[in-house]
């Protein structure tokens, strides 16, 4: 998939749904590209993540990436001092005019906090109340199952894995890794491809080796490889929010350099026959607090 960067947006919070949505469908259409939208539509209670401050990774990512000043007040305490806000219910409009337009839609979360807090060590059971919550809610909302989900944080394990082939998911991007690949999970081969994202987010880089706002674009678009497929994560919460002006610079000077932007559903289509098996497993990955599922690579 020569010059192609497949984009990948997550949408964890209420704002970022209601406000960044809407904010990137206007950047889509101006740029006539489309994505793959991953929804969070339960309750919000991205606040509660507060707590993590007390670990030195966390603190200084969030005082690295100004995250009061990125995400706003709400979003760093909703669901702390009052239950958090359904999402689905609230902003069906937008997870259906943002699909309408081309997009493609994907299954994140139905408590993104407690998913991602939680994932790795959750029983198969209540995995899949997570994820059945999840998806009979995006079925309300657009009439349709989606075709693949991506795990919050990209905590995933293989038990996740196996639960995930209960449902109809055609591929899902729980890891980060190099290329797309057939996860093998106690010896069998699965047939629900991952597609790896394969470049840093925004609040990972920012902060770091001498990155800033001014500088961003730059690296990031140093960082596109010409002959390997690029699957970048953008965040409504971020590309649809503070930094939209800059999203919408990369995607005008990447369409400058000949770069085309395609949805994770069209490279898994172009690769199903040609993507090889793999693992993943929990590591710590640099610019993120914790361990996420990365791809195992033999070299």
């Amino acid at each position: 998939m020569r010059k192609t960067i497949a984009l990948r947006i997550d949408v964890d919070t209420y704002r970022g749904t209601g406000r960044g949505v809407p904010r990137l469908g206007e950047i889509f259409a101006d740029n006539a590209i489309t994505g793959t939208f991953y929804f969070s539509v339960g309750p919000d209670n991205m606040g509660r993540h507060l707590w993590r401050l007390l670990k030195p990774a966390f603190l200084w990512k969030m005082l690295r990436t100004n995250a009061a000043g990125l995400y706003g007040p709400e979003i760093v305490l909703m669901g702390t001092a009052w239950p958090g806000l359904r999402i689905g219910r609230h902003h069906e409009k937008a997870i259906q005019d943002i699909i309408a337009m081309g997009n493609e839609s994907g299954f994140h979360a139905w408590d993104h906090h407690y998913a991602q807090a939680h994932l790795t060590d959750m029983s198969r059971e209540r995995m899949r109340r997570e994820l059945n919550d999840g998806l009979n809610e995006l079925k309300r909302i657009l009439g349709s199952f989606p075709a693949s989900s991506a795990a919050p944080g990209w905590r995933a394990n293989d038990q996740l894995l196996e639960v995930k082939k209960e449902f109809s998911f055609a591929y899902n991007t729980d890891c980060r890794g190099f290329f797309p690949f057939y996860p093998v999970v106690n010896g069998e081969k699965l047939t629900q491809m991952q597609i790896p994202v394969t470049l840093p987010t925004y609040d990972e880089a920012l902060g770091c080796d001498g990155v800033t706002d001014e500088n961003y674009n730059d690296y990031q678009l140093s960082l596109l490889k010409d002959d390997e497929l690029n699957v970048l994560t953008i965040h409504a919460e971020a590309e649809g929010g503070r930094c939209s002006a800059m999203f919408d610079a990369y995607v005008k000077e990447a369409h400058k350099r000949g770069f085309r932007f395609v949805t994770l559903g069209e490279v898994a289509s172009e690769l199903k026959d040609k993507a090889p098996a793999g693992c993943m497993k929990l590591k710590e990955f640099p610019g993120r607090e914790g361990e996420l599922a990365v791809q195992v690579v033999e070299r």
